[in-house]
């Protein structure tokens, strides 16, 4: 007997589900909601949809403000041109140009397109201007989302057999996100005509969550973790509140709580390393520093989960209340690992993965953190929402691209932005203009100042030295490697940052790294697929091995770290090979694996007011290959009026040949210029060249558009078989000949560069800086220090001495330090200090065990 689609669709799940998805129809969520969870009512879920219907399609309020007109407009035009491509399908297709079946990608986009289509059936308010009938409340228009969904389901997705193909993204998080979206917004036709659409495809959803556990979030898989985790449980919130199911939202909830916990890597919850930890770091993928990608979208997850929770039993605490909540823990998220990364409206390229290689960029990026801000101000207590609120208007008033808030996804943030400006508000930033961030759990420093921020990327056995994944981030072998960037104030950050700043670099010529001089192949060009394809030997597309060995290999080293004594900083890495190189030399790895040895070296980064001061000792390469060390690099437009100036020690004018005392990089066009003093060293050589590349070069689906670009560098190159080397310099922002010039009379002192200890001085500052590797004592400048530390030490002027401490191992119990001098006592300390006078001077025993990497602090003062 042949059923018809609707008297099927009535009968289901028991009728059209494979064998599982009814099973887990059948299970419900699979698992009770765990005890203490609110209890919500329909009537909370009923809330829950049309907070949803606010959130995606905004209100009458939002609507009819001229602020969201475009964005109103967009959300009309991508729905008709969706209906155009959809009466233009070929066989196999439900849209032009996205065929099924095979692709996953197209699967996750021909749901998103039936979203916008859905969309612009509910938007709230008067309809935009359009030159036909407006689609809002057209019942053809959801009549044919309907049926499409009804014929994804039986051709595409509903036979778990056949489907899973791809990326697990796709049909753990990607599909589901716009089919679960469609269902809110179509409930109630759904409901009346289709009532068993939403049950057989939250079973088939169920089903698909194969790294989960009876159809459910499984908290010990890797991959319901952070971003993904909140991605996967926001998901099944709103299958719930379209279910009626108490039950399934309590436990989503339950599960996406998790990601609120700040990470102790001491006593990891479920083995998870993913998330936020204490100093505002953020880790996916186990070990990749990730704020700007993964921490974006956790971010604009949760925020979205508080807005769709708002006003039912489900939401977390209220504001006001002593417990911190979703969205009190969302703004400690934006205030301690978002806004030091975010300068002039820019954020940061160190932290964002194999994303560093899309071309939206750093303005793009911010857009997202300040849409997901100004929808936080709204369950915010007031005063808490007043400091968010000026950080808003602090990103619009500094950047050199303001977010345009017709890119927000719901026409109530582009409302909310509209008032959030026009407010009488003065623009703050969340950090201080002078403002240190040692991120030290995921090996990124941050260092800021009125006019530059500087940003630095390391790696270790903690932390990745890069990641490359899907034809993403093809050249990454040395960002991890000491790699910066220095950023500075009144620039356009787009004109010499961003992916065009990648694709025009060679790969290891990246500012502040050591690499060998060689030409490595990426992963497509070396295998010919997007991964090293060995199921024999562990080495599939999402396994353990691949991402340990060609996605995102962990350093060997464990000494990566820094001190922070206010806005001051110091940073140490010492570099050595990665977990893949390593393996492969033990015998561990397959022959066709391809793996790199890196270069050998130890260095420091003391971070001032005015100069960033680099030391590197032992530079050498293992296998006698010629290396190059890049002591900076910059871009400019193809006809900037760009200057390169200098001057030898004795005052003559360098003329591009000797070894100068100073030189100046400055690109008129960008209003700003750098310094940089030669301390000590091997002369550099000087580089000028026009380069063009395709931004293909470095990401397969960037587009195949050539970039030209002027490329300054300055390096220090070594012949192949050379001994060790150590140089010093700094970089100066801003620098103007003259202050360069009174540097001969006064610069950073250099007190020693070694593979084992390293450390300057500024007296006008009264500080000391110190890095010591290695175990045994260390001696400078009246100090002692046992093992490896990172230490910072200030005298002012009332006979004080303020000192932090760091291990940059994370694996030591307690450091020993004794300073030579008059006695002093201690005045204050943070716990796990103490100091004891010995002959000579004071000795402090400072406690780090399980600090994992951050600064105790003490101050010391004269006896009475």
């Amino acid at each position: 007997m042949h059923l018809s689609r609707r008297t099927l669709l009535s009968a289901l799940p028991a009728a059209a589900l494979t064998p599982a998805a009814a099973a887990a129809a059948a299970a419900g969520t699979g698992a009770p909601p765990p005890p203490g969870t609110a209890v919500g009512s329909p009537r909370d879920r009923a809330t829950l949809i049309a907070n949803a219907l606010a959130v995606f399609a905004g209100t009458e309020w939002s609507n009819t403000r001229p602020e969201t007109a475009r964005r109103l407009a967009a959300i009309e035009s991508s729905a008709r041109a969706r209906l155009a491509d959809m009466d233009r399908a070929a066989a196999g297709e439900l849209f032009r140009g996205l065929p099924l079946g095979e692709s996953d990608g197209n699967l996750t986009r021909t749901f998103r397109s039936l979203y916008e289509i859905a969309l612009a059936t509910r938007v709230p308010g008067a309809a935009p201007a359009a030159p036909a009938a407006p689609l809002r409340g057209d019942r053809e228009a959801r009549r044919r989302v309907t049926e499409a969904l009804v014929r994804l389901h039986e051709e595409y997705v509903g036979d778990q057999a056949a489907g899973y193909y791809g990326n697990w993204h796709t049909w753990e998080i990607g599909f589901p996100r716009y089919a679960g979206r469609i269902l809110a917004l179509l409930h109630e036709e759904l409901s009346a005509g289709y009532p068993g659409l939403a049950a057989a495809y939250t079973a088939t959803m169920d089903a698909y969550l194969r790294n989960g556990r009876d159809g459910d979030v499984d908290l010990d898989s890797r991959f319901h973790t952070g971003a993904n985790l909140a991605d996967i449980t926001t998901n099944r919130v709103l299958q719930g509140a379209v279910l009626d199911d108490d039950a399934r939202i309590r436990k989503a909830l339950a599960d996406q709580a998790t990601v609120l916990t700040r990470i102790d890597p001491y006593r990891l919850r479920h083995g998870v390393t993913d998330g936020f930890y204490a100093d505002g770091s953020f880790l996916q993928h186990s070990c990749v520093a990730y704020t700007g990608s993964y921490g974006k979208g956790l971010l604009t997850r949760m925020v979205e989960s508080v807005r769709l929770l708002d006003g039912t039993a489900y939401a977390g605490p209220s504001p006001g209340t002593a417990a911190e909540g979703p969205a009190a823990t969302a703004l400690r998220w934006i205030a301690e690992g978002f806004a030091p990364l975010v300068f002039e409206g820019w954020l940061m390229e160190c932290v964002k993965g194999r994303a560093v290689s899309r071309t939206a960029g750093g303005y793009t990026d911010t857009a997202a953190v300040v849409e997901a801000a100004v929808d936080l101000t709204a369950h915010l207590p007031r005063r808490a929402a007043r400091r968010l609120a000026a950080w808003v208007k602090h990103v619009h008033t500094t950047s050199a691209a303001p977010p345009d808030p017709a890119g927000f996804a719901s026409p109530v943030t582009i409302a909310r932005h509209a008032g959030l400006l026009a407010s009488s508000a003065a623009p703050a930033d969340l950090v201080p203009p002078a403002h240190h961030a040692a991120f030290n759990a995921m090996d990124r420093t941050v260092h800021r100042r009125p006019g530059y921020a500087f940003a630095l990327a390391r790696s270790s056995d903690r932390v990745g030295r890069y990641e490359y994944m899907n034809g993403e981030n093809l050249t990454p072998w040395f960002q991890g490697d000491g790699a910066h960037q220095l950023y500075l104030a009144g620039a356009d950050q787009a004109r010499a940052h961003g992916a065009d700043r990648l694709t025009v670099l060679e790969p290891h010529r990246l500012p502040g790294t050591t690499a060998p001089v060689e030409r490595r192949r990426s992963v497509p060009e070396l295998y010919g697929t997007l991964w090293y394809d060995d199921p024999e030997h562990g080495f599939t597309a999402s396994s353990e091995a691949q991402n340990a060995y060609v996605y995102f290999p962990r350093g060997t080293g464990a000494h990566s770290g820094g001190a922070r004594l206010g806005a001051y900083g110091t940073a140490a890495h010492v570099l050595t090979d990665d977990a893949a190189c390593a393996a492969a030399r033990a015998g561990t790895l397959p022959d066709g694996l391809v793996t790199h040895r890196s270069a050998r070296g130890t260095r420091s980064w003391y971070l001032l007011d005015e100069e960033i001061v680099v030391l590197a000792a032992g530079v050498c390469d293992p296998e006698g290959r010629a290396l190059t060390t890049t002591l900076d690099a910059r871009i400019a437009e193809p006809d900037a009026a760009v200057a390169v100036t200098g001057e030898l020690p004795g005052g003559a004018p360098w003329n591009g040949s000797g070894a100068p005392a100073w030189l100046r990089y400055e690109d008129p066009s960008q209003g700003g210029a750098i310094g940089y003093l030669l301390l000590s060293g091997p002369a550099p050589t000087v580089l000028r060249e026009t380069v063009t590349r395709s931004r293909r070069r470095i990401r397969l689906s960037n587009p195949d558009t050539p970039v030209t670009r002027q490329v300054f560098t300055l390096a220090v190159d070594r012949p192949p078989g050379a001994p060790p080397m150590a140089h010093a310099y700094a970089l100066v922002p801003h620098a103007t000949p003259e202050r360069l010039r009174a540097y001969a009379s006064g610069p950073p002192e250099v007190l020693c560069n070694t593979p084992r200890l390293q450390a300057v001085h500024h007296s006008g500052l009264g500080l000391t800086a110190v890095n010591s590797f290695g175990a045994g004592r260390h001696r400078v400048a009246g100090l002692t220090v046992r093992g490896p530390a990172s230490l910072l030490l200030r005298r002012t002027a009332d006979g004080r001495v303020h000192l932090a401490l760091a291990d940059p191992t994370t694996r030591r119990r307690t450091v020993s330090l004794t300073l030579r001098g008059r006695p002093l006592r201690l005045l204050s300390a943070d716990r796990g200090v103490s100091a004891r006078p010995v002959p000579g001077g004071v000795r402090l025993e400072v406690s780090v065990h399980r600090s994992h990497g951050r600064s105790l602090r003490a101050v010391l003062g004269p006896l009475r």
